[in-house]
């Protein structure tokens, strides 16, 4: 079971777990040993409430396929145990994330003061850029 909040849990069911080959630098153990885990929820048939699935479906993240499903690879650590955990970590961080609300933007204008400084300090940069050139008898 993977506790989102106090009312919303994700059954294990629901989520796919499968073991792989880690890529990278490791040795020969790399080869032998399938440490890395491989996570797939499919968002669609999940039991989460309609407010997340939305969200979910919604959410620019690249973790996110057409289809609907969360796909996370968890290979940073040595053990399975730990990649597991890991990627458990992060649909749980993914669905979290979801769930706040941004703030929306208000478009401000600069200050009249730091408008003029901008411009001051265009201007020392253009003289002292301008000493650079060739000097001229």
């Amino acid at each position: 079971m993977l506790y989102i909040s106090h009312n919303v849990t994700i059954p294990e069911a629901e989520i796919e777990l499968n073991a792989i080959r880690a890529q990278g630098s490791g040795g020969q153990n790399v080869n032998k040993v399938a440490s890395a885990v491989h996570l797939r929820f499919d968002i669609r048939a999940s039991s989460l409430p309609a407010f997340y699935k939305e969200r979910l479906l919604a959410a620019n993240d690249q973790r996110v396929t057409k289809d609907g499903v969360v796909i996370i690879k968890a290979q940073e650590y040595r053990t399975q145990e730990k990649n597991r955990e890991a990627a458990l970590a992060r649909l749980h961080e993914l669905i979290k994330s979801v769930t706040q609300v941004q703030k929306t933007r208000r478009a401000t204008k600069p200050t009249k003061g730091s408008q003029e400084r901008r411009l001051e300090g265009k201007a020392i940069k253009g003289k002292t850029k301008s000493l650079r050139g060739k000097v001229e008898y």
